[in-house]
């Protein structure tokens, strides 16, 4: 039997990087709701209903959940399910103390001259982080926001396994803002913040990326201590 001609129209390249650009899209939808609390922890995560949600069969799902247990945002238990992780605040406090060390290199390894874009979207960032105190849910604004800065800072990073592994401390610690922060703190953090965004804008637009690390690693440091004092406090989500 002849084999049959390929079909000239399909490009296989084409339909690799579609597939896999759905995976990032699932991959960073699921990640995202873990992190803002849509997905509360200890939450159990169906496969079955996410597939139906987002009209895909269950292997990228299941594909998706894995990567998510390898970043420590859920966990797979045979006969169970899947579930998101509680929140260990010991462990997490751990993981801010190693980003504080990390990200003082962002400047030293590689850094990325930063581009007119860059800047556009940390200005846009500020403008966002300013309307948090009025927001109908401020809370939750204000963890978005911290996410947006973070993602883009990571644009001046330049040695890739330094931008892994501080991408996979943030988001695996980022649940800490919107799990420990009580309503009445939001205004005043969100205060602080966009000073924080302010300093960090001037440092960029005027290329000093060693002293951006640097500035990072103090912000970093001052918000582990607002947050060890909001969990003795017992601050939680209401």
């Amino acid at each position: 039997m002849n084999a049959l001609p390929e079909d000239p129209e399909i490009d296989t390249d084409d339909v690799s990087s579609s597939a896999e650009q759905r995976f990032d899209s699932l991959y960073r939808t699921l990640r995202s709701r873990i992190c803002l609390l849509d997905y509360a922890p200890g939450s159990r995560l169906s496969e079955v209903a996410l597939a139906r949600e987002f009209g895909v069969s269950r292997t990228p799902i299941r594909r998706v959940l894995g990567r998510l247990e390898l970043e420590g945002l859920v966990e797979i238990r045979h006969g169970v399910g899947t579930l998101v992780t509680d929140i260990n605040l010991a462990y997490l406090c751990d993981v801010y103390e190693l980003r504080m060390e990390l990200v003082s290199q962002i400047g030293l390894m590689s850094p990325q001259t930063p581009t007119g874009p860059l800047l556009q979207k940390v200005r846009e960032t500020l403008e966002r982080a300013s309307g948090v105190a009025g927001a109908e849910s401020p809370r939750r604004l204000f963890a978005q926001v911290n996410i947006e800065f973070f993602e883009a800072l990571m644009e001046v990073v330049g040695n890739q396994a330094l931008r892994e592994v501080l991408v996979l401390l943030f988001y695996r610690s980022s649940r800490m803002w919107p799990y420990l922060m009580p309503q009445e703190m939001v205004a005043m953090e969100a205060e602080l913040f966009c000073s924080e965004i302010r300093e960090t804008l001037q440092l960029i637009e005027n290329g000093q990326l060693v002293a951006l690390g640097n500035l990072r690693r103090r912000h970093i440091a001052m918000a582990l201590q607002r947050l060890k004092l909001m969990s003795a406090q017992g601050g939680a989500v209401a």
